[in-house]
C-alpha cells in the first residue's frame, strides 16, 4: 500500500470538510469531547505541523505538537500545514525514518511507514468528527476506507478511554458500512449528531 498517496488522500478529505466551516460554527461540540470544533482544527493544524517536525528528526520536543495558530483563516491555516505535512513525507528515506511521537510517550518512536499510517487513521476519523459537527458529507473512497480499517483494527484496547487518543470500540451491526465499521473501531459513535447549545 503506498502510505503517503493514502495519507494525502486523507489530508484532502479532511480539508474538504474544513474549507466548509464557516466563522459561527467554530464554537460547536465536536464528537471529540474535549475539543470544540475551534480546538479540533486546531489539533489538525498543530498534528500536522508536529508529523512533519518529526518527519525531519524533529519530532521530540512536546512543543511542535501544540500550538497551531489558525489566524482568521482556518481553513488556510490547514492549508498551509498540509503542504508542509506533504513536503516532509515525501523526502527520501522518510519511510524507514525514525518518528519520534510524545503524545504516545516519551522516546517513543516507530518507522515513518507506520508513522504515517497513523497520520493516515487520524485525519480520516477527524475529517468525520469535522463533517458531522457541521452537516457536511464525509465519502472516503474505498480505498481508504479499507487502507484505514486495517490500521484501526491493529490500534491496541490498553491505553483507551477518557482523554486518550481513541475511546473503546463501539459495537456496530455486522453489516454496517466499512465507514460506520471505522468509526466503531476508534470509539466513535457513527449516529453522533450535533446537539443544540
Amino acid at each position: 500500500m503506498d502510505i503517503r498517496r493514502l495519507d494525502r488522500q486523507a489530508l484532502s478529505l479532511a480539508g474538504e470538510a474544513v474549507s466548509r466551516v464557516k466563522t459561527d460554527h467554530l464554537g460547536r461540540a465536536t464528537p471529540c469531547a474535549d475539543w470544540t470544533l475551534y480546538g479540533l482544527l486546531r489539533h489538525l493544524v498543530s498534528q500536522n505541523r508536529g508529523f512533519a517536525a518529526s518527519a525531519r528528526g524533529a519530532g521530540e520536543p512536546w512543543a511542535v505538537w501544540h500550538g497551531g495558530d489558525l489566524g482568521d483563516d482556518p481553513a488556510a491555516a490547514y492549508e498551509t500545514s498540509a503542504d508542509e505535512l506533504t513536503a516532509a513525507f515525501a523526502e527520501d528515506g522518510v519511510l524507514e525514518r525514525k518518528f519520534a511521537l510524545p503524545e504516545i510517550g516519551e522516546g517513543f518512536t516507530v518507522p515513518g511507514r507506520i508513522a504515517i499510517g497513523f497520520h493516515m487513521l487520524d485525519y480520516v476519523a477527524h475529517a468525520w468528527d469535522v463533517a458531522v459537527t457541521i452537516g457536511a458529507p464525509w465519502e472516503p473512497n474505498a480505498e481508504l476506507t479499507t487502507a484505514a480499517l486495517r490500521v484501526a483494527a491493529q490500534v491496541p484496547d490498553e491505553g483507551r478511554g477518557a482523554g486518550a487518543a481513541f475511546r473503546r470500540r463501539t459495537a456496530v451491526p455486522d453489516d454496517a458500512p466499512p465507514g460506520h465499521r471505522l468509526l466503531a473501531l476508534l470509539g466513535r459513535d457513527p449516529s453522533w449528531t450535533q446537539r443544540p447549545c
